[in-house]
């Protein structure tokens, strides 16, 4: 699935990388807990959180994952932008819960983890 295929099935906007809109995406995990995130081995990973922080996109970077989706409505800040933006990685916003922004992606063929 690709990025700009994510956003238009969230009804979500992106935030960071417009120009990498058609990053392709394997799988997803959801998690607010980043120890969690910490242990995933997998590539082309698209992380669901409604975590809104600085730990949020450097666990992001650590792990290797370049598509962040922010649900629950969570606005980034400016300083969060600049990181993502240094880092390559792709920052969607979503109004919808992490619940169903899963079960959207889900029926839409994104494959889960595990």
């Amino acid at each position: 699935m690709t990025v700009e295929q994510i956003a238009t099935t969230l009804n979500a906007k992106i935030i960071c990388g417009n120009d990498r809109a058609h990053h392709e995406v394997k799988i997803a995990f959801a998690s607010d807990l980043m120890s969690d995130v910490l242990t995933l081995r997998e590539d082309n990973v698209l992380l669901i959180t409604g975590l809104a922080n600085m730990q949020t996109l450097r666990t992001a970077e650590m792990s290797d994952i370049h598509c962040v989706v922010f649900a629950r409505n969570k606005k980034i800040s400016e300083e969060m932008i600049e990181l993502a933006q240094e880092n390559d990685i792709i920052v969607l916003e979503c109004s919808y819960s992490v619940f169903k922004t899963c079960g959207l992606l889900y029926n839409a063929g994104l494959l889960p983890v595990f």
